[in-house]
């Protein structure tokens, strides 16, 4: 029976793509059914027997770690005992520990030796996840450093998204992680939209859905490296402008634009397997009248997902702790509302002890049944099958190295966001550069980007030692920058990066950069986050995109400004006042293509 839903899902897509022109045939993906085999069903039956209604609610949470390997005789490595040997939680998730403004990446043999240290701790095998975007390297350093989602989209390489899901699986088995919450489904329409922009594949549906298939399938195609992945945020954040870390976003479209543009993405996902679907912390009138979550709506969870979508895998929240939720419910509540809702599993829960009473007393009340638990903690424990949890749960110490970073892997990056340099506007020819040794290269960062745009001033130092390079702080006043930079009419051009995924760059980082369109020097302006602080500099000489503030990105800026690789990139969104999408000037490297 779900067999025949998806393939009516598969020929309602297609008939979609069909009638809106541009999505050709052969770029459906294949049906790939996630539905557990009795095998799996068999096993997770076996295991939630055995299992009291307390264990059985643990088992849909999933709390927060860091990759390091605390002391264990530390409170921190008490605490995470606790969670796993206690409480019998179902699983955790790597984050970014964040330390005086600093992002602090997980070392892989210290986070691979203290999954191992949880798991031998845990009763029931847990599941480990992490938010591997643009692979591990979003946690966890000595990764292979892959471009953000944006990029892959801007190098019009579909096939190359896949074998991101390929090396991403690969990677995340070899830490010790299970779930990747990718990829990201979201259209991004709105260049207001404060969180997702260069996360997602662009603001063409038919192009997300086609990057979103290939990644499911890539992550899938390695039965040894075997991985959960995750579609979101459903049921699309990519038209909202609010950032739901921060309050409640709002989807403000009407059901049949939602339909045809935010939902796509999510169809061919379910089409292609995906075993998860991550909710979003945002309102969705035309689904759910009522001013609450989509990740607190039965509505949209069960409704739409389950029943018209007929998506049969885990669901699961986005991060509790984020005030898109939490300001509008206590965590307990917002713990019982999301079960109720659909959700199996309740991510990152300010409180994982709390979650799990606060279900129980639901239950204990009538507020939930028991068989509601069962069949969320069904679905957790099938998915810990259906990855060989059951069979092995350590991962090997002595192999994480032979894995991560591989040199094959790290060109096929690079490719990638060399690929993805996108041109816009080149007066007077200013890229490729004509005087390099008499440039002025200026990188904007802050103190918790410290680290973004240093490989780029390498780079340019090495092919141009005489150049005069900086780093901008960007919080300094205009006339600190002003004295920084000096005469700018002696620059042959002046480069300009910014960092930033932000919608507007800081401080007076603005008015300084208007200063400097307006000077002798010509002004190349190149963006590696958001590529929408574009249209706030329309008198720059030439602007650059790259989708992506990462190392790649930089060594492919300073590659294209030498002319040492063709600029090939095309707009994966429209840029209001400035450009339409799949514009970019094409420039043949220095010698011809």
């Amino acid at each position: 029976m779900f067999s025949d839903m998806l393939g009516a899902m598969r020929a309602a897509l297609l008939l979609l793509s069909l009638a809106l022109g541009v999505w050709p045939l052969h770029a459906v993906p294949a049906v790939s059914n996630s539905v557990p085999n009795k095998a799996e069903q068999r096993a997770a039956q076996s295991m939630l027997r055995s299992m009291k209604l307390r264990d059985r609610i643990a088992q849909l949470v999933v709390g927060v770690v860091y990759g390091d390997a605390p002391n264990r005789t530390s409170k921190e490595y008490e605490k995470y005992r606790h969670w796993v040997r206690d409480l019998r939680i179902g699983g955790l998730i790597v984050n970014n520990r964040v330390q005086y403004g600093l992002v602090r990446y997980a070392e892989p043999h210290a986070m691979a030796l203290f999954l191992n240290q949880m798991q031998k701790q845990s009763k029931t095998p847990l599941i480990v996840g992490g938010d591997f975007e643009r692979g591990a390297s979003m946690r966890v350093s000595g990764t292979t450093k892959f471009p953000h989602s944006m990029a892959y989209a801007a190098a019009r390489d579909v096939e190359a998204s896949r074998r991101e899901g390929l090396m991403t699986a690969r990677e995340a088995r070899a830490l010790g992680v299970h779930w990747i919450f990718a990829p990201v489904a979201d259209v991004n329409n709105n260049p207001d939209n404060p969180v997702i922009n260069i996360r997602s594949f662009g603001e063409n549906p038919q192009d997300v859905a086609a990057h979103v298939s290939a990644f499911i399938e890539g992550a899938h195609s390695d039965p040894a490296n075997r991985v959960l992945v995750s579609a979101k945020h459903f049921p699309g954040h990519g038209d909202t402008a609010i950032d739901s870390h921060m309050d409640l976003a709002r989807l403000d479209a009407n059901k049949e634009r939602i339909e045809v543009v935010e939902l796509a993405p999510f169809r061919a996902a379910i089409a292609s397997g995906v075993d998860s679907i991550m909710t979003a912390h945002m309102t969705v009138p035309a689904f759910e009248p009522d001013h609450v979550p989509a990740t607190v709506s039965r509505r949209v969870l069960t409704g739409l997902l389950r029943e018209e979508l007929g998506f049969a895998g885990l669901v699961v929240t986005d991060a509790m702790d984020m005030l898109g939720l939490a300001k509008q419910f206590s965590a307990g509540e917002a713990a019982v509302r999301s079960i109720e809702a659909g959700a199996d599993v309740l991510l990152m829960p300010p409180d994982p002890e709390g979650a799990i009473q606060a279900v129980l007393a639901a239950v204990e009340r009538g507020r939930i049944s028991r068989k509601r638990i069962d069949q969320s903690a069904q679905r957790v424990l099938e998915a810990k099958v259906r990855v060989g949890l059951a069979r092995k749960k350590l991962v090997d110490l002595d192999a994480v190295s032979d894995v991560l970073d591989s040199e094959e892997e790290s060109e096929h990056a690079q490719s990638i966001a060399d690929r993805a340099v996108t041109l816009l506007q080149n007066t007077g020819n200013a890229v490729p550069l004509a005087a390099p040794d008499e440039a002025c290269v200026i990188a904007s960062t802050g103190l918790r980007l410290s680290s973004f745009g240093q490989r780029m001033i390498e780079e340019f130092r090495r092919r141009a030692p005489r150049a005069r390079l900086m780093y901008v702080d960007n919080a300094l006043p205009g006339a600190a920058l002003e004295a920084m930079l000096g005469d700018a009419s002696r620059c042959s051009a002046v480069v300009f990066a910014t960092f930033t995924t932000g919608t507007a760059l800081n401080g007076e980082l603005t008015s300084f950069v208007q200063r400097l369109t307006e000077g002798g020097a010509p002004l190349i302006f190149a963006s590696f986050g958001n590529p929408y602080l574009l249209k706030d500099f329309p008198k720059a000489a030439a602007q650059v995109a790259t989708f992506s503030p990462t190392i790649p990105a930089e060594i492919a800026v300073v590659k294209a400004l030498f002319a040492e690789i063709a600029i090939t990139g095309r707009l994966p969104v429209s840029i209001p006042g400035l450009a339409k999408y799949g514009d970019g000037i094409q420039v043949a490297r220095r010698g011809g293509n």
